[in-house]
């Protein structure tokens, strides 16, 4: 077995990964715990930092080195393992500071319920449309997201137009299919890969819907990220809705954020999520993507004429794919795809 070697860099951790070693078989060997190994680095840094966890193949090709995840260490020294796949070839790590842009925010990993209790007040607000069961969740690793919906400054300067109804650099965009708001994902990776500001294999796409309530909720359980607010007296400071928004959307980031520093996700636009929508099926799931096809895709956040029940954390629409409505997208930077 090579020996596991580690160089301690300035801006990086570089380390061999470790082989695994086929055991002796024999008819006569009784049966045993198999051992898996795998390779990993110690990270030494200022705890709260989040690093861009890399990987090549071949130190030669130090220009394609691939993100394996966003990691925020809790503690320094801290022991990172790779478990993406068994230590069965070579591999070189490093661990960098990730410069994020200052338009997003770090959504760390964890756990949550996804979905609305059976007495939520107001649950469930359009028919065939389910809140529930309750879904455990895990989101297994941190991700990137816009503090801000995706502005039609943004839109424009990447897809070279501008399908808004209220016309408005800072107005979140607004009447973009699914479809459009994939392939600007899509084109903001190739530019922002092309100047060597994420890495080759590290995407901007929708958020699974899982991630966005996750993001949304800041680890609470009430209606709102700020509470319960059951008299609604408090949503005007959150949120751009029927009551308040006088039926147009509004500049981003006028509101209140929720916990994590995330703006506008109660109200303003609906938000397009990755997922084809189905009923929730309730039990514990890991880093849920939805079904595999289906005839909608989801919304959430409610747009700026709903009424104060569409801006509840739980709420969810669906809607054709093609479908130019209400609906706008908020980005998510995060390695490989969901």
């Amino acid at each position: 077995m090579k020996k596991l070697i580690q160089y301690n860099l300035a801006a990086a951790i570089i380390c061999w990964a470790a082989l695994a070693v086929a055991p002796q078989a024999s008819a006569q060997t009784p049966p045993g715990l198999g051992l898996q190994l795998y390779a990993g680095l110690s990270i030494t840094g200022a705890v709260g930092t989040v690093y861009s966890v890399e990987y090549v193949t071949d130190l030669a090709q130090t220009n394609s080195w691939d993100c394996l995840e966003f990691l925020q260490p809790p503690a320094s020294p801290y022991l990172w393992a790779d478990k993406s796949a068994p230590a069965t070839g070579q591999r070189f790590y490093r661990a960098v500071v990730f410069a994020a842009p200052t338009n997003l925010v770090f959504i760390p990993p964890g756990t949550f319920r996804m979905g609305s209790p059976t007495n939520e007040e107001d649950r469930e607000p359009i028919p065939g449309i389910k809140e529930g069961p309750q879904t455990a969740v895990t989101i297994s690793k941190g991700f990137w997201m816009g503090k801000y919906l995706v502005t039609q400054g943004e839109y424009l300067a990447v897809m070279g137009n501008n399908p808004s109804s209220f016309v408005g650099d800072m107005n979140p965009v607004e009447t973009v299919s699914w479809f459009n708001a994939t392939n600007y994902c899509g084109k903001l990776t190739q530019r922002e890969r092309a100047v060597g500001r994420i890495s080759t294999n590290s995407v901007y796409r929708l958020p699974t819907e899982a991630e966005w309530e996750y993001a949304c909720r800041a680890w609470t359980s009430t209606r709102f990220s700020y509470g319960d607010d059951p008299d609604y007296t408090e949503l005007t400071d959150y949120a751009w809705y029927a009551d308040n928004s006088g039926n147009t959307t509004h500049p981003v980031g006028q509101k209140l954020p929720n916990p994590w520093g995330l703006f506008d996700m109660h109200g303003n636009v609906a938000e397009w999520c990755q997922d084809w929508y189905a009923p929730y099926l309730g039990g514990i799931a890991i880093d849920p993507q939805g079904p595999a096809t289906g005839s909608n895709r989801i919304g959430r956040g409610g747009p700026w004429f709903r009424t104060a029940s569409n801006c509840r954390s739980a709420w969810r629409d669906a809607a054709s794919p093609d479908t130019k409505g209400a609906a706008g997208l908020r980005i998510v930077l995060a390695p490989g795809q969901p």
